[in-house]
């Protein structure tokens, strides 16, 4: 009787142990998600397009948020607490317009807090910062002639960066860049694409 007491306390320990694994994993797992901030151009009006895809990721149980342009100093800090949390999941930054002049500042902020951007997607910007080393993925579309130029680096810079030039067609203006479906499934894939570097490792060991 006794014995089959401490067989049965063992394994109530071992159940407390493997809950607890579980919920740490749990935990984990819950603060590593990709979020997504996707900014929109003068008025707020101009770039409904990131709406749709900020639906689409968010039907695929990605956190994405649409703000105004204007919002950019206030998601600065909304980002910064986040990651003072101890939340390490991936950050995306997208914008259009103005607003993609704005995630470049907001990357560099972010920067001066030693905080990476994973990725960073510029949708027309004009007259543009350079994009500072803490990005370690950008993708600028442009499209010329037309609206918008090649986006350039800070010098070292170590990241991947990618200029599209949509070729001057005249369906995808500056107003419609963002609402275009081909480009819009190409930022989808890109923020999908989006692991955090233990993953990376992983699958680079197999």
């Amino acid at each position: 009787m006794g014995l089959h007491g401490q067989g049965g306390g063992r394994a109530k320990g071992l159940c407390g142990v493997l809950c607890v694994a579980v919920a740490l994993a749990w935990s984990s797992a819950t603060k590593a998600e990709t979020r997504v901030y996707l900014l929109r151009g003068w008025f707020g009006v101009f770039s409904t397009g990131l709406d749709t895809v900020a639906a689409e990721l968010r039907s695929k149980g990605i956190k994405a948020e649409t703000v105004g342009h204007l919002a950019w100093k206030t998601t600065i800090s909304n980002i910064i607490k986040w990651h003072a949390s101890g939340d390490s999941g991936p950050l995306v930054l997208v914008g259009h317009s103005q607003g993609a002049n704005n995630v470049i500042d907001m990357a560099r902020l972010l920067q001066r807090e030693n905080i990476p951007v994973d990725l960073l997607v510029t949708l027309a910007p004009a007259m543009q910062d350079p994009i500072p080393g803490n990005v370690v993925r950008a993708i600028n579309y442009y499209n010329s002639p037309g609206w918008g130029a090649p986006i350039t680096a800070d010098a070292g810079y170590r990241g991947k960066l990618t200029n599209i030039n949509l070729g001057g067609d005249i369906g995808l203006y500056h107003m419609a860049i963002d609402k275009n479906p081909r480009v819009q499934a190409e930022i989808e894939r890109a923020i999908l694409a989006v692991r955090q570097p233990q993953a990376q490792a992983e699958a680079q060991a197999r």
